[in-house]
């Protein structure tokens, strides 16, 4: 989902689609003016005591772990966050960084939880507003999410809270609205990162309405911005794969998986190697899986998902259920859906496909889920011929 990848400007793929909004740094103490060139850790050693100071290091090292797709960085991040709670409990700042760490390890009940006490702590932190926005997103609660972006933009109108209320838009199914919401954070945009990351979401908006052509457009000009944006150049594989030109996809996704080998990268790799008809390696997922576990962050989406197409439908229903369990939102609910069907009980898969899009939310994967299960109950219903079924994990949201 978007998520997540701000859920990290957030987050990783599977998790919150923005980035989170650091705080702005301290000022200087008086009498002891910091060098130009001082790192946050060179100002923690010398200031221990800045709790905020440990907030903010620990969102950086959030922000690592979306870069790099290093888990670890979890880790280091909790450890700063363990010694800021120590200093000051109840700051605003510290309790944002807990709910944004809570959010990248898909810990959203908890990340709602601390968002929500930041907020009584300081109401006007538009980053908690925006963490909470993420958390309550994911938690299906899109009412409570629309709420918070808004009370977001109106505190910090810009890149952050522009792509936030685009995505809650692009969830009610109103992509005119998505897309003026995302025009606003372009035009918002100036370091060469914001302007990436926002024609990159300009080209998923265009690639949900198979518009090849307008999205490829998007992300090179996102790599225009930030030749490194490693979504964007994603995103050109997908056009490559989608168009049939497999080879060239193939070679961007080599390109892809060694600079950021996120789940999501490595299945779509796997999915156009099968399409091209050569054999998928899942031997680095595997891998991937392994090392997030580890870094405590539970993913029973990406697994319901893969498993559902690719592995055992029986553990996709179990990974399927579990994640609804704890947030049950649209994408949740249709992987599910999905799960129960390729496990053979189109019946019980019907009701979560159709909440599934019941926001309006327009997927062409949720659309092609409901209609196979409405077809396997006897019901005409049409399936839309410019879905591959073959590539399915490139019309996930990113």
């Amino acid at each position: 989902m978007r998520a997540l990848l701000l859920a990290a400007g957030v987050i990783l793929a599977g998790a919150l689609m923005f980035t989170v909004l650091a705080p702005a740094a301290p000022a200087p103490v008086a009498g002891r003016p910091a060098a130009a060139s001082e790192t946050l850790q060179e100002r923690l050693r010398r200031l221990p005591g800045d709790h905020r100071g440990w907030a903010r290091l620990a969102i950086q090292y959030v922000d690592q772990a979306r870069i790099t797709g290093d888990p670890s960085y979890y880790a280091k991040a909790e450890g700063a966050l363990a010694t800021a709670a120590r200093l000051d409990p109840g700051d605003d700042t510290v309790l944002t960084g807990r709910a944004a760490l809570a959010a990248a390890r898909h810990e959203f009940a908890d990340a709602a939880r601390l968002a929500e006490r930041a907020i009584d702590a300081n109401p006007y932190s538009a980053a908690a507003h925006g963490v909470l926005a993420d958390a309550r997103t994911q938690l299906g609660d899109l009412a409570a999410a629309d709420r918070a972006v808004a009370r977001m933009t109106s505190l910090r109108p810009g890149v952050a809270s522009f792509a936030r209320a685009s995505y809650a838009a692009e969830l009610r199914g109103d992509v005119t609205r998505a897309r003026t919401y995302l025009e606003y954070a372009h035009d918002d945009a100036h370091r060469p990162a914001d302007v990436a990351y926002t024609r990159y979401y300009l080209g998923e908006l265009a690639l949900h309405g198979h518009d090849l052509r307008t999205a490829d457009r998007w992300y090179a000009a996102a790599l225009d911005a930030s030749p490194a944006h490693t979504p964007a150049l994603a995103g050109r594989a997908r056009v490559a794969a989608l168009s049939g030109r497999l080879t060239e996809a193939l070679a961007l996704y080599d390109t892809v998986v060694g600079r950021l080998p996120l789940p999501q990268y490595l299945i779509e790799q796997g999915e156009t190697r099968l399409k091209a008809g050569l054999p998928a390696d899942w031997t680095l997922l595997t891998a991937q899986r392994t090392l997030m576990e580890r870094a405590g962050v539970r993913d029973d989406l990406t697994w319901a998902e893969f498993e559902a197409d690719h592995g055992d439908p029986a553990a996709a229903v179990r990974h399927a259920r579990a994640e609804y369990a704890r947030n049950p939102n649209p994408v949740a609910a249709d992987a599910l859906a999905w799960a129960l069907f390729r496990s053979g009980d189109a019946r019980a898969a019907l009701p979560y496909a159709e909440r599934a899009t019941a926001s309006g939310l327009r997927s062409p994967l949720l659309r092609y889920h409901r209609a196979r299960i409405e077809r396997a109950l006897g019901r005409d219903t049409p399936l839309d011929p410019r879905f591959d079924p073959a590539l399915p994990a490139l019309a996930r949201f990113s």
